[in-house]
C-alpha cells in the first residue's frame, strides 16, 4: 500500500522500470474492494452489514472467488511493501523511517478506529434497526479499538518496525548475492509454506481472530515469509531476474490448481466432512486446504509480477491517479460499499444480482471517493 511514496524515491530510469508494481497495485486493490463486496452479498456475516444470497451456484462462485484471492492478494501486499522497505530505511536512516511509518501507518489507524469505523456502524443500525442521533449511538458503543480492515496496516506497521529493530541493532548485510528462485524452487517453497500454515492453523484456524487488532493469525505465516522474500528480492533485483519461462510455467501450475478445487466440494459433500475442518485442527483436509492454498497463491503471485513486468510496465493519466490513490481507497472502501448496500437494502432481489450490479459501482465510487480524500489539505503527507 506505501509503495507508491516508496516508487517516487527512486531516480527516474528506475521507476520507469518499475510502473508495472504500481499497476498490480491497483489490480489488488480493486480486488480488495471486490473481496468485501462478495462476502457482504453471498454470506451471514462477516462484513459491517450483510445480505445472503440464496443462489447455491452463487454461493459456490463466492467460495471458489473468495478462497482464491485469500491465497494471495493480502500476502502480495507485504511483498510489495517489502520491497521498498531497505530503500526507505537506507535513504531516511533509523530515526526518520521510524517516524515516518509512524505517520503514515499509526494515523491511519487511530482515524479508522475511532472515526470510520463508529460512524459506519451508526449507519447500519439506523437503516436498519433504529433512528437514533449519532451522539446518542456514541453514547453507547464501546468498541472503539476496532482496526477492521485496517489490520493489514497495523501488521505492516510491527513488520517494518521489527525490520528497523533487527537492522539498527545487528546491522545485517548479505554481500553475495543469492540467485532469483526458479519455478521448482518457488512451488517448494510455497509447499513449505503450507505444511508450515497447517501446523500453526491446528492452533489458530482460519477464522479465528486476534481481538483487538483483528489479525488471522492462521494467514500470518503466508504474510511474515512474504515480508521477507520482499526484503531479499530487493536486496538481490529479484524482480528483474524472473524469467518469462518461470511465468508461464507458475500460470500453468495455478491453472493445475484451479482445477484441482472441486475436489474440496467432493470431500465436503461426499465425505460428509465438516466445514471447519478444513480450516485448521489436526486433520488431514486441513493439510490438504493449507498446502493447496499456498501452492495456487504463491503460483499466481509470481506469474502476475512476471506478466506486469513484461506486459504492464507502462501508465496513463488514469492509471497513476488510480494508483496514487489506492491506500485511500482501502481505507474508505468499507464506507462506500455500506452506503451503497445500505441504499439498496430494500430491493426486492437476490443479493447475488444486487452484487452484480452493485460491484462495479463501489469499485468506482471507491476510487472516486479516495481521490477526493486526497484533495484535503494534508492528506497527502499519510495517504
Amino acid at each position: 500500500m506505501s509503495t507508491a511514496t516508496a516508487v517516487k524515491n527512486q531516480d527516474s530510469s528506475s521507476s520507469n522500470k518499475l510502473l508495472y508494481i504500481d499497476n498490480i497495485k491497483v489490480l489488488l486493490t480493486i480486488l480488495v474492494v471486490l473481496h468485501h463486496t462478495v462476502i457482504a452479498y453471498s454470506s451471514s456475516e462477516g462484513w459491517y452489514y450483510n445480505e445472503e444470497t440464496s443462489f447455491l451456484g452463487a454461493r459456490i462462485l463466492s467460495t471458489v472467488f473468495i478462497s482464491i484471492n485469500q491465497s494471495f492478494f493480502m500476502g502480495y501486499f507485504f511483498l510489495l511493501a517489502a520491497y521498498f522497505t531497505n530503500s526507505s530505511y537506507s535513504k531516511k536512516g533509523v530515526s526518520k523511517f521510524i517516524k515516518d511509518r509512524l505517520i503514515r501507518l499509526g494515523i491511519p489507524l487511530i482515524f479508522y478506529s475511532f472515526i470510520l469505523t463508529p460512524f459506519i456502524c451508526y449507519l447500519v443500525y439506523y437503516f436498519t434497526k433504529a433512528h437514533i442521533t449519532y451522539f446518542n449511538y456514541l453514547s453507547r458503543y464501546d468498541s472503539w479499538i476496532d482496526l477492521g480492515v485496517t489490520w493489514f496496516v497495523a501488521a505492516l506497521l510491527l513488520f517494518t518496525l521489527a525490520y528497523a529493530a533487527v537492522k539498527k541493532m545487528f546491522n545485517i548485510n548479505f554481500n553475495k548475492p543469492l540467485a532469483a528462485p526458479s519455478s521448482g524452487a518457488i512451488i517448494l517453497f510455497a509447499v513449505g509454506l503450507g505444511v508450515i500454515s497447517f501446523l500453526v492453523r491446528i492452533i489458530f484456524p482460519v477464522g479465528w481472530v486476534l481481538e483487538p487488532v483483528g489479525f488471522q493469525i492462521g494467514h500470518f505465516p503466508q504474510y511474515i515469509a512474504l515480508f521477507i522474500i520482499g526484503l531479499l528480492a530487493s536486496k538481490n533485483n529479484w524482480f528483474e531476474q524472473l524469467s518469462e519461462k518461470t511465468g508461464r510455467q507458475l500460470k500453468r501450475s495455478a491453472r493445475l490448481c484451479l482445477l484441482l478445487f472441486p475436489v474440496f466440494f467432493i470431500i465436503r459433500y461426499k465425505l460428509n466432512t465438516p466445514l471447519s475442518w478444513f480450516s485448521g485442527g489436526f486433520h488431514w483436509q486441513a493439510l490438504l486446504y493449507a498446502v493447496w492454498e499456498q501452492w495456487i497463491g504463491i503460483s499466481i503471485l509470481t506469474a502476475l509480477l512476471i506478466r506486469g513486468k513484461i506486459n504492464w510496465n507502462a501508465t496513463s493519466i488514469l492509471l497513476t491517479k488510480a494508483s496514487r490513490s489506492s491506500f485511500a481507497v482501502y481505507i474508505f472502501h468499507p464506507l462506500v460499499t455500506v452506503i451503497f448496500m445500505l441504499a439498496l437494502k430494500n430491493w426486492a432481489i437476490d443479493p447475488a444480482i444486487k452484487l452484480l450490479i452493485t460491484a462495479p459501482l463501489i469499485v468506482l465510487g471507491s476510487f472516486v471517493l479516495g481521490s477526493i480524500i486526497l484533495l484535503i489539505p494534508g492528506v497527502k503527507r499519510i495517504l
